[in-house]
């Protein structure tokens, strides 16, 4: 396994340039949960392969899954090396405590499936989770207590999707993952960096041991870190399955770390461990131009409301070809379709095993008429949620914050199978919690803290037992005209997810972008109210143009984390995202 050095100089430069960004943050502070900080951005190359390719946000953990697809594993099998890996050298971002949705091509049976792994919350969670006498708890405070852990669902998940499409033996897919964790990897300067913003303080005392020093300076870059804990539990779920973390002694280490842990205990049992259970659930899919768009529907709000999107803005003129990208005509009607779209999500859309969600949410008739409240001059100020068909009663006003974290891997392998998936253990580093070599969500602080609204109507996304929180990961299929696989794509990012695929599809399908330059383009849109725009913003970015129409922009950090690989001309195209450390790899 190659080893990547890091200069100390390189670190430094990705230090500065933290420090000045979280100036910028604590300047403008809103309501928002502090995102997954920027490090500044790597120049990309298009990778092109002819077999088989992978793209994940580290390079070890793409060399992981290109290694089992040369000893001949399918795209699942790379996708569990990968995301061992990934648990391993990113940890801040996804893991074995964690959750994932999966959407897989079975390409010789042309058929599609989808996997919820979504983390749930304990038998004794009630609405009021989150409330301290009456009124919601402060994120961050939230963050670190005990009452954010969901039961994690990922490698229940992985072992599912693995029966059916598994080649090499489960065994065999913890290898590299264990060979790293016990002869040491390289902190990255991303890691090094983002533990530097987060302060040992914040850490649980076993998580502190690891991730810093006896000072509580963070590991720093080029720091070859060992995890023997890791590799045990490894080395134990390779031999027994992914039961080992939900029953037994992990099972009994996760629950006792929940129950200990600051601000405020948690509640999660040996029978939520145990009882916890993956789901496959139908893909969704929706048209635009000539392609067929598919990924996960609710507990994942990510399809439908990029479906939404798209959709809204598919007959609108000044959207398509080369020269229409980043004009001002094209980014306020994809930002005013956004902002119909985050409306309704916003409104309806939650765990469908508890709320149910209209029917019509992508029907033609439906969107044709939100269509026209965009109006083509003038930014919409107060955008409410629509009336789909299908709708049954009426849902509260959402109160949920989202923060930015998790972790995207995209594979096409030689048979043409192919898989996204998007996982997380939601904020950076999750909980802080540490259990067995690695660390426990937060992913319960993805439900609104306020579970009925001023109006007395309940909130679709609101806390409940066994119920899993909203989420906004799409991992996402193109598929041409003719039905073939044409993109595997996908990004982490919060809330705005959403945001960094909808550019992702509109640079590739409309702009005529390469699956990298796709990836470099500027970061823009709306979760609703505003228009957020990245820092360092592209010369092209039609400031002007925007305040003209009314658009109030501020600029943020917006570190998206795409990862796409595109069929073209008979070949494999990766791209990676510029704002991570990512690589795509093939051969």
């Amino acid at each position: 396994m190659m080893m990547v050095p890091v200069s100390r100089a390189s670190f430094v430069r990705f230090l500065s340039l933290a420090l000045v960004l979280l100036a910028f943050g604590a300047a403008a502070q809103d309501t928002r949960p502090a995102p997954e900080a920027g490090t500044g951005r790597q120049d990309k190359t298009l990778s092109v392969a002819s077999r088989f390719m992978v793209a994940s946000a580290h390079p070890l953990g793409a060399e992981a899954g290109r290694d089992i697809l040369r000893k001949g594993g399918s795209a699942v099998d790379a996708a569990i090396a990968m995301q061992l890996v990934l648990g391993l050298v990113e940890p801040q971002s996804s893991g074995i405590g964690g959750g994932a949705f999966l959407v897989h091509w079975d390409n010789a049976a042309r058929e599609m499936r989808t996997y919820d792994g979504r983390e749930t919350a304990p038998a004794a969670a009630t609405p009021d989770r989150f409330l301290v006498d009456g009124k919601p708890m402060p994120f961050e405070s939230a963050i670190r207590s005990g009452l954010s852990v969901g039961v994690p669902g990922v490698m229940r998940m992985l072992e599912m999707a693995h029966r059916r499409y598994g080649k090499l033996p489960w065994a065999t897919l913890f290898e590299p993952a264990i060979q790293l964790a016990e002869d040491g990897f390289p902190v990255s300067p991303r890691l090094s960096m983002l533990l530097n913003w987060r302060g040992a303080q914040n850490f649980a005392p076993k998580a502190r041991a690891y991730f810093f020093d006896e000072a509580g300076r963070a590991r720093p870059a080029g720091y070859v870190l060992k995890n023997p804990d890791y590799a045990a539990t490894l080395k134990s779920m390779a031999a027994s399955g992914a039961s080992v973390l939900h029953e037994g002694a992990i099972a009994e280490e996760i629950v006792a770390a929940v129950a200990d842990a600051p601000i405020r205990k948690g509640d999660i049992t040996l029978a939520d461990m145990a009882g916890y259970k993956p789901l496959e659930r139908p893909p969704l899919c929706f048209a635009y131009r000539d392609r067929r768009i598919c990924g996960m529907g609710p507990p994942s709000s990510g399809a439908i409301t990029i479906g939404q999107t798209l959709k809204l803005i598919e007959p609108l003129a000044g959207i398509p070809g080369a020269q229409a990208m980043l004009t001002a005509p094209a980014v306020h009607a994809i930002v005013e379709a956004e902002k119909l779209a985050y409306a309704d999500r916003n409104r309806y859309l939650a765990d469908p095993d508890f709320v149910t969600p209209p029917e019509g949410l992508l029907d033609e008739q439906y969107l044709a008429e939100r269509r026209k409240l965009i109006d083509p001059s003038k930014a919409a100020v107060d955008v409410k949620p629509g009336t789909p068909p299908g709708l049954k009663k009426p849902a509260g006003v959402d109160a949920t914050q989202e923060a930015p974290g998790t972790s995207q891997i995209s594979i096409i392998d030689g048979a043409g199978n192919a898989v996204s998936m998007t996982t997380t253990i939601e904020s950076a580093f999750g909980s802080h919690l540490w259990v067995a070599g690695f660390l426990l969500n937060n992913e319960l602080t993805d439900f609104s803290f306020r579970p009925i609204d001023d109006a007395g109507n309940a909130v679709a996304n609101a806390v409940g037992p066994g119920k899993r929180p909203r989420s906004s990961m799409a991992p996402t299929l193109v598929f041409d005209s003719r039905g073939e696989l044409e993109a595997v794509t996908g990004s982490p990012g919060g809330g705005r997810i959403i945001l960094y695929v909808v550019k992702t599809l509109v640079a590739m399908l409309d702009w005529q972008r390469d699956a990298q330059a796709s990836a470099d383009v500027m970061n823009f849109g709306s979760e609703g109210a505003g228009l957020v725009a990245e820092r360092g913003t592209d010369p092209k970015w039609p400031a002007l143009e925007l305040s003209a129409y009314g658009h109030k922009v501020k600029l943020d950090m917006m570190t998206s984390g795409v990862q796409t690989i595109v069929r073209r001309n008979g070949r494999l195209e990766g791209g990676t995202d510029p704002r991570r450390e990512g690589v795509a790899l093939g051969d």
